[in-house]
């Protein structure tokens, strides 16, 4: 049996020579084809700006950048990757840490009794975890009424939908941000892109990915002025031109992703002890599949269970380990939040293998040996 993983890129031949037709132009860095690909994934999202970027870190630290200022309160999510907290701090602001709902995504609701008591919060940071939407009227509401700012992190999510708004829209956000990490949906080998409507936001983001720098014609072809401090955080039209190719079949990978989750769901309604996140939800973009499994009531542990796997050559993973129990959170001070959901969520998810090219067949040995482990067998 070869390696099942957890997530896996899905090449073809279109990919491959839209790459090499790259290779052999007059442009590899920043060129027409990233141009061509902010365009297209503007235009996918339903959002008037696009800024590609070399991956979804550095869409995170440009956002925060553009967004926060030093001491700035931010909400955000436990359940992430580091990345997330991590931009908030990249700009000397301070993540607040929000316990979960029990789909993964922050709970608004709490977000809204944070805003209550302290009006000079800033910001929300709020995850589509898993590739699940968030709740978007109860975002508009919040950004409405408490005057804050919103970053949609949509790394997991491009191509989901909420109703009839696309993950990246920015429709009650001021930011959105994507990566193209292999594991994720569309890939560009690594990158990421930011997206918004707002025209001073994209302009200043064009300078700070680029060492904030802007040209100056009037003294020369070759002037440029350093206006504030930026960073080397281009994408190259080589990984934009796998991103183009790739974007052209995102409905395609969707779609088998969501049929591999449809069969999970159906196989887990006639097994005790062990349920999907949330029931099967047809805007999601299946990034992840998440199934809780109360070890308790089983003969291994969850560490058992990951290790036995993987002498059956399954290689699954674990999204995620709380922010705020990280070593360095702790360091600052974090880590005593009172988040029962994501401690609960923490004791019993795993993520089961879920990408475009995971064969049935494939599925079918994933399911019957993780229950053959649990039960002992």
């Amino acid at each position: 049996m070869n390696i099942i993983p957890y997530g896996k890129q899905t090449i073809d031949d279109d990919d491959i020579n839209s790459v090499v037709e790259v290779l052999k132009s007059d442009f590899l860095t920043t060129g027409p084809k990233a141009k061509e690909f902010e365009e297209k994934i503007a235009e996918y999202c339903g959002a008037k700006y696009c800024v590609c970027v070399s991956n979804g870190t550095a869409a995170l630290h440009l956002s925060s950048m553009v967004l926060l200022e030093k001491e700035d309160k931010v909400l955000t999510t436990p359940n992430s990757f580091l990345a997330t907290s991590n931009s908030i701090l990249y700009v000397n602001a301070k993540p607040i840490f929000v316990d979960i709902c029990s789909d993964g995504n922050i709970d608004l609701d709490l977000c809204e009794k944070e805003l209550k008591k302290d009006s000079s919060i800033k910001a929300i940071y709020a995850v589509h975890f898993s590739g699940k939407s968030i709740n978007q009227e109860k975002l508009k509401y919040l950004k409405d009424t408490y005057n804050v700012l919103i970053l949609e992190d949509c790394a997991h999510s491009i191509g989901a939908v909420y109703k009839n708004i696309k993950a990246g829209s920015c429709t009650n956000s001021d930011i959105s941000i994507f990566s193209f990490h292999p594991v994720k949906t569309l890939t560009t080998g690594e990158g990421g892109a930011i997206t918004t409507n707002n025209k001073e936001y994209y302009e200043k983001l064009l300078k700070l990915r680029n060492h904030g720098t802007i040209p100056n014609p009037e003294i020369g072809t070759w002037h440029y002025d350093m206006k504030e401090l930026g960073f080397n955080y281009r994408l190259t039209d080589i990984s934009c031109a796998l991103g183009i190719s790739q974007l052209n079949k995102l409905d395609f990978f969707l779609q088998k992703r969501k049929d591999i989750a449809k069969r999970y769901d159906e196989f887990f309604e006639s097994i005790v002890n062990i349920e999907p996140l949330y029931s099967f939800a047809n805007g999601s973009a299946y990034h992840l599949y998440v199934v809780k499994i109360d070890f308790s009531k089983f003969a291994v542990t969850k560490k058992e269970l990951f290790l036995k796997l993987r002498e059956k050559s399954i290689f699954l993973q674990f999204h995620y380990i709380p922010i705020n129990k990280q070593p360095y959170y702790k360091a600052l001070g974090y880590g005593n939040e009172s988040t029962p959901i994501m401690d609960d969520y923490y004791e019993k998810a795993i993520s089961l293998p879920i990408y475009p090219k995971l064969q049935f067949e494939e599925q079918d040995y994933v399911l019957k040996t993780i229950i053959e482990i649990l039960n002992g067998r």
